[in-house]
């Protein structure tokens, strides 16, 4: 048949599509695992195609391999890290648990290409030298998470950061009723309350940059079983070295290299930042949604930006989708984080054996992370408009102000002055003039709402 050709590997023959630049054991895979349509995300393969021209580029340099095919394969393998070729990598995420058949899908794909441009080029003896599918996958997961996080996660964090920052500036003026069990507390100024979160963005950034500096260390060098085995000891730190000046960014040889390949506690580690992320942008996202409740019915706080129709059967109805759409990734990550974490586990002896559902799982919560966080600080928070009327007249009726005047009149006054403002719905200033002697002047300033925000005990 003209529409597929024969391979052959150690088992024998396979039969692979002829417009396909894979071979055997890739389609193998390909046959074996047709579990759920999902595939590496183009930050894996990118981090194979710099690990192949890396581990090529080591190779000449050591001798081991000769400049012509070195040269070949590195041109290829860049091609890969590219995205020029991601259409080769056909497997299915849930495959074996190595992720062998990932590292011989890039080994075949790269020794094709190279071998249609002149050089006789084997996937195992040239493009997989001095290397094992047991330390390059680990190395591509750190490669790939150190990447998508320093690309992606963290200058997008940054971008949240301050553009909460730049919007807590402008709503300095405003004070608000403050809440606690969601009932009415204590007032907070606007740009107290968005500083909050963005103090809880800046500490999810620390987190995340902190777990990388274990992720970064790779354990490539360990071949197999992290002995290094049919791998010059040059091997391994050149190569590492060589990977930090392609990607331009800081990787480091794992000093135990069977620590990084029979078990995944960086990235583990870095998955539990990641939900913690989470965790804070779900906090920021339900904040947003209560505060924009309404318009009638709700706290009415705020007025996000109108993106779409709310509602396929009440006119006029809009919704803060941007806020929801960020809460239900978060909810994703936590699910991936407790996938990653169940994966960490399955490091049995010298080598972890669900390799690939942690990259995957790892990856995802990254890129859908960055994007999440981009399109909360551009399409939520920097576009909300504050209804200070509103605000400013339910700061003015809270009976919780009376919480002010304990230092002067004493707890026991100072609730029966706010029950009894509760119950005739009557302000707080009228009712304790009533009950006190306190002066109209002296209640104006120890009923500042905008005082109170400033901390300290108020004296008569």
């Amino acid at each position: 048949m003209s529409d597929v050709r024969i391979e052959t590997d150690s088992m024998g023959e396979v039969r692979v599509p002829a417009d396909r630049q894979w071979g055997a054991q890739t389609q193998r895979a390909v046959d074996n695992f047709p579990i759920s349509g999902l595939r590496f995300p183009r930050g894996f393969i990118r981090a194979l195609g710099l690990i192949k021209g890396a581990a090529a580029h080591t190779n000449a340099g050591l001798g081991t391999l000769d400049a012509a095919r070195s040269e070949t394969i590195q041109a290829v393998a860049a091609e890969v890290a590219a995205g020029q070729h991601d259409a080769e990598f056909p497997i299915d995420i849930f495959q074996t648990g190595s992720g062998t058949s990932s590292n011989m899908n890039t080994n075949e794909v790269v020794a094709r290409l190279a071998s249609q441009r002149g050089e006789a080029v084997h996937p195992n003896d040239h493009v997989n030298m001095s290397q094992s599918s047991n330390d390059v996958i680990p190395t591509a997961i750190g490669v790939s998470a150190t990447l998508a996080a320093r690309e992606q996660l963290l200058p997008a964090l940054q971008h949240l950061e301050d553009t909460i920052r730049q919007k807590a500036a402008s709503l300095d003026h405003v004070t608000k009723t403050g809440r606690t069990h969601l009932m009415d507390a204590m007032p907070v100024r606007l740009s107290q309350e968005l500083g909050s979160w963005a103090a809880q963005v800046a500490s999810g950034r620390a987190r995340v940059s902190s777990a990388l500096e274990r992720v970064q260390r790779l354990p490539l060098g360990g071949t197999a079983v992290g002995t290094g085995i049919n791998a010059p000891a040059e091997f391994g730190p050149k190569t590492i070295a060589r990977i930090a000046e392609l990607s331009g960014s800081t990787f480091e040889p794992l000093e135990c290299k069977f620590e990084g390949i029979g078990a995944q506690d960086a990235a583990v580690e870095l998955s539990g930042q990641l939900r913690t992320v989470a965790v804070s942008l779900t906090k920021i996202a339900n904040d947003l949604r209560w505060m924009n409740s309404g318009p009638n019915a709700g706290l009415a706080e705020i007025a996000l930006p109108s993106l779409q129709p709310g509602s396929s059967i009440m006119p006029g109805k809009v919704n803060p989708v941007i806020p929801e759409a960020v809460a239900m990734v978060c909810a994703q990550v936590i699910g991936n984080d407790a996938t990653v974490a169940f994966g960490g586990q399955a490091g049995n002896f010298q080598l972890n054996v669900m390799l690939p559902v942690i990259a995957y799982n790892l990856l995802q919560s990254v890129e859908i992370l960055a994007n999440a966080s981009r399109l909360l600080a551009d399409k939520a928070i920097a576009g909300f408009t504050v209804n200070e009327e509103r605000i400013a007249d339910q700061v003015g009726r809270n009976p919780i102000l009376v919480t002010a005047l304990n230092a002067v009149i004493g707890y026991d006054k100072g609730a029966k002055i706010a029950k009894t403002a509760f119950a005739e719905k009557r302000r707080v200033k009228e009712v304790a003039q009533e009950l006190t002697d306190l002066t109209s002047d002296e209640l104006d300033r120890l009923l500042d709402p905008r005082a109170m925000t400033e901390g300290g005990v108020q004296k008569r």
